[in-house]
C-alpha cells in the first residue's frame, strides 16, 4: 500500500517476479475498464508481465462496492493459494485493502435507480443538499463520514432511503478473521519527492490523452464512477467553467490533498511496516519483512 504516485506498480512487479507470484488489485478506480488513463493502471507491457486482477474487468455502468471486492477477491485468493503461497495485494484504496484484511458489513442490496437519482442530484443541488438529507435521516453518519466526500455520503444516504434504517444502524465494526496471514508493507517518500511525482505524472496523463478519454466519458459525467480527480476537473472545463490550464491546475492540487487523506486513513494502523520507495534494497527489505525465503531471479528478470 501507499499514497497515490508514490511507485506501488513498479515496485509490485519486481516483488511478485521474485516470488514468482500473481498481482491482486485493491484500486477502486482501476476496475474500471473505460479509465485506462486517469487511473493510472498498469500499462499493457507490465500486465504482460505478471498477472493481474481487477484490472479493467468492469464497465463504469456496473455498481462495484467494496462489499461486492470482498466476496470477489476472497474467492480469487482460496483458488490462487492453491499455487501460491502468497499473493501480492496492491493499491491505494483503503476501503478495498480493509475489505480483503478485515471484511465490510453486511449491507443490504439497494436500488441502482436510486443510486442514479442521488447522482443526479448531487450535479443539481450541490452536495449540501445531500448533507442535510442524511443529517436528517442519520445524524450519527452525518457526524462520523468525511461530509466533502460525496460517494460517502449518497452511499449512506442510498442505505437509509432504500431500507428505511440508518446507515450506521448497519455497521457492525467486527473485524472477520482470514484464514491466510496478512503482511502489510507500505511504501512512503518525502513529502516533496512525492508532490514533484505526482506533478510529473498528471503531465504524462495529460499527453497520453486524458482530456480525449474525458470527453469520450463526458456523456456519463453523473456516474459515481466518474466522481473521480482527474476526470471532474476535465468535465468542469468541458463545461465551461473553467480553463484547461487551471483544470490540469485542479488535478495536481486534487491528486495531492488525495494523497493525504490515504496517508491519514493508514495512520490508525500500527502493523504496517513503512519503508522508503527511493532505497536501493528496498526489494530485500521487502522479502525480509514478508519473511519468505524467494526464489532466485531468473535470468530475464
Amino acid at each position: 500500500m501507499g499514497a497515490t504516485g508514490v511507485g506501488k506498480t513498479d515496485f509490485s512487479l519486481s516483488l511478485a517476479r521474485r516470488l514468482s507470484t500473481v498481482i491482486v488489485s485493491a484500486d477502486a478506480r482501476q476496475v474500471y475498464r473505460e479509465m485506462k488513463i486517469g487511473t493510472a493502471p498498469p500499462d499493457e507491457q507490465q500486465l504482460a508481465t505478471v498477472p493481474h486482477y481487477f484490472i479493467g474487468t468492469h464497465s463504469i455502468h456496473e455498481h462495484y462496492s467494496a462489499g461486492k471486492y470482498e466476496s470477489d477477491a476472497l474467492a480469487l485468493l482460496e483458488k490462487l493459494f492453491v499455487s501460491h503461497p502468497a499473493v501480492l495485494l496492491v493499491g491505494g484504496s483503503g476501503l478495498y485493502i480493509d475489505a480483503v484484511c478485515y471484511g465490510m458489513d453486511n449491507f443490504p442490496e439497494t436500488d441502482s435507480s436510486l443510486r442514479t437519482i442521488l447522482a443526479e442530484r448531487l450535479q443539481t443541488e450541490g452536495i449540501e443538499s445531500l448533507r442535510l438529507q442524511l443529517k436528517q435521516l442519520d445524524a450519527t453518519s452525518y457526524h462520523a463520514l468525511d461530509l466533502k466526500n460525496p460517494h460517502r455520503i449518497m452511499r449512506a444516504l442510498e442505505v437509509c432511503l432504500s431500507t428505511g434504517k440508518p446507515y450506521s444502524g448497519w455497521k457492525t465494526g467486527v473485524m472477520k478473521k482470514r484464514a491466510f496471514e496478512i503482511i502489510k508493507i507500505g511504501l512512503q517518500r518525502p513529502r516533496e519527492e512525492l508532490y514533484a511525482r505526482i506533478n510529473a505524472r498528471t503531465l504524462r496523463m495529460t499527453g497520453d490523452g486524458l482530456l480525449e478519454e474525458a470527453e469520450k466519458l463526458y456523456p456519463h459525467r453523473n456516474l459515481t464512477a466518474l466522481k473521480t480527480v482527474g476526470y471532474t476537473e476535465l468535465f468542469d472545463y468541458l463545461d465551461g467553467k473553467t480553463t484547461l490550464e487551471k483544470a490540469v491546475q485542479l488535478i495536481r492540487q486534487h491528486t495531492r490533498n488525495y494523497a493525504k487523506k490515504q496517508l491519514s486513513y493508514w495512520s490508525r494502523y500500527d502493523d504496517i511496516r513503512w519503508l522508503e520507495a527511493g532505497e536501493p534494497d528496498l526489494l530485500e527489505q521487502a522479502l525480509s519483512a514478508i519473511q519468505i525465503s524467494s526464489p532466485p531471479p531468473t535470468q530475464s528478470a
